[in-house]
């Protein structure tokens, strides 16, 4: 796969089937980070945003050991989450 073709199935992935069959991103990583957050026993407060990075941590782990196409899909995808997670705080802070 070429750069155009790893974004544009990013952007498939994120923006499609996925929100109808998980819901949206925000709102899956959200539960993740609740349940993060317990398993360390609330020391400390995980948030969508970091869901979305650490996701894509996992993902360059998984490049390193091994590369599989759909790992880039993956880690431009979490980006991209991350990115619009991080945009919207920021416009919500602009906004209060």
């Amino acid at each position: 796969m070429d750069r155009r073709e790893i974004l544009e199935e990013a952007l498939r992935q994120v923006t499609g089937q996925r929100d109808d069959d998980y819901g949206k991103p925000e709102y899956s990583f959200q539960k993740i980070a609740n349940l993060w957050n317990a398993y360390f026993d609330y020391r400390i407060a995980f948030t969508p945003k970091d869901v979305a990075v650490m996701m894509a941590l996992l993902k360059i782990a998984r490049i390193y050991t091994g590369v599989k196409t759909d790992s880039y899909v993956d880690l431009a995808g979490y980006a991209a989450c991350a990115g619009e997670l991080d945009s919207a705080r920021k416009a919500e802070g602009e906004q209060k």
